[in-house]
């Protein structure tokens, strides 16, 4: 099959509710990874890896920053004349078009901008998963198949299995069976749907179209479409992935995800030059070590500068470590300042934090604690991470525990006399944050002494 024939629709709309308020202002998919990249810099990069240069990024909830964020479509070569990247947010003035009511209806309310390719086969993908995958070998079983269907699968921990689409299929991948987030202890299988679908192009348009009349369906892929497909007995078929595959919807498995980056031999090679995860790189200089500063098992972004100690931790671009200062088991995004003789321990500060002068900031949970959760989000932050958002401020000398959450541009007087375990600390009023433009660098650094 002729590659540059090959079509994908690229879902990077939804509510990403469970990582909190890092996708409170964003779209999931644009939130920070690993060092420079955004999260759907991974789904781009398998896409025109896999020599796929015709996509489709559907998007709908906070859609500023990942439209700033892939722009022409430059750093993935997808900015062509034929083909190449399109941002599809829906838009309201005909009977046709509405807000997206699910994943399926997203893709249907944009099939027009499929019927005058040559792809005889379309493939809907997710942007918020972190892995490489080449998709060759996906299509390579979908046609010897014939499949109507083909679905990416991995294996994911039994006790995960109520956090995905379950799949259950026979010797030759034929899928038996279907069960959509199943219950504790109700999973036949520990095979996950990976978000990745290979359509036969009419069955696609056939599908949805019956699916839009449905008033019972969600107009969801996983909940409606293929249990569907499977009662009427078209063969859908599972591609086994026995890579690494992260979903990082969950602030947990977003800081597990970053972490594991830090390993002597990481589950995902950002170095390897034959797979290149392509992402928006700014003229920054390099990485700037003071003489008394170490950095150890870490990643550090262009223009970061560390004069104090960071261990076990990722810094972003212009990211500033302070003389003094000791950053621990943390992700700092662009533009975060650390300020003199600062500690923090597994925090995830956004971007433009300013960590004032002596503060402690989080800390470790050792084995039989339980710190308290956080009252605002007792559903996110439970395992002890302390969470800033953008442009927040900690007062120099301030302690704040674990399961914290500080809103974004909180301010001195945003915080109560103390700030325990499970503490909120809330915007001041009128603050009104966008995510969409980077941190500049100078404006990152020109308020910081030298150390």
């Amino acid at each position: 099959m002729n590659p540059s024939a090959r079509y994908a629709f690229l879902l990077a709309g939804g509510l990403g509710s469970r990582l909190c308020l890092l996708s409170e202002k964003r779209a999931k998919p644009a939130v920070p990874f690993g060092g420079k990249y955004r999260i759907i810099d991974f789904t781009l990069s398998n896409c025109v890896n896999s020599g796929i240069f015709d996509v489709g990024v559907l998007t709908q909830y906070k859609p500023g920053s990942l439209r700033d964020h892939i722009g022409s479509g430059r750093p993935w070569d997808l900015d062509r004349n034929r083909g190449g990247v399109q941002i599809l947010q829906p838009f309201q003035g005909s009977e046709e078009n509405d807000w997206y009511r699910g994943t399926a209806d997203a893709v249907y309310q944009n099939l027009v901008h499929v019927r005058r390719k040559r792809a005889e086969d379309i493939l809907v993908l997710s942007g918020d998963h972190v892995y490489k995958m080449d998709y060759g070998p996906m299509y390579e079983f979908h046609r010897d198949r014939r499949a109507a269907v083909t679905l990416a699968v991995t294996t994911v921990p039994l006790e995960h299995t109520d956090q995905f689409g379950i799949v259950e299929f026979d010797s030759r991948g034929r899928i038996t069976g279907f069960q959509e987030k199943p219950g504790a202890g109700e999973a036949r299988s520990t095979f996950a749907s990976m978000g990745v679908y290979l359509f036969r192009r009419e069955v696609l348009e056939m599908a949805l179209a019956e699916d839009a009349d449905d008033p019972r369906s969600s107009h969801d892929f996983g909940k409606d479409l293929f249990p569907r497909f499977l009662a009427r007995g078209i063969e859908v078929y599972a591609h086994l992935f026995p890579q690494y595959w992260q979903d990082v919807g969950t602030l947990d498995s977003f800081y597990r995800a970053n972490m594991e980056l830090l390993a002597p031999r990481p589950p995902i090679e950002l170095a390897d030059p034959e797979w290149i995860v392509h992402t928006v790189s700014h003229d920054l200089p390099p990485v700037r070590i003071g003489a008394d500063a170490r950095l150890r098992t870490s990643l550090a972004a262009n223009g970061a500068r560390v004069e104090g100690q960071v261990e076990r931790s990722i810094l972003f671009p212009g990211v500033v470590i302070a003389a003094g200062a000791r950053v621990i088991d943390s992700i700092l995004f662009p533009g975060v300042n650390v300020g003199r003789d600062a500690v923090l321990t597994c925090v995830i500060a956004d971007k433009g934090v300013d960590i004032g002068e002596g503060a402690r900031v989080g800390g470790a949970v050792e084995p039989g604690e339980t710190p308290a959760p956080n009252r605002l989000c007792p559903e996110h932050l439970t395992s002890g991470l302390t969470l800033l958002g953008t442009r927040a401020t900690v007062p120099p000398g301030r302690v704040v525990g674990r399961n914290v959450r500080i809103d974004p541009e909180a301010t001195d007087a945003c915080y109560a006399t103390e700030t325990p375990d499970g503490a909120h600390v809330p915007s001041p009023p009128g603050a009104s944050v966008s995510h969409g433009a980077e941190i500049p660098p100078e404006a990152s650094t020109s308020r910081r002494a030298e150390s």
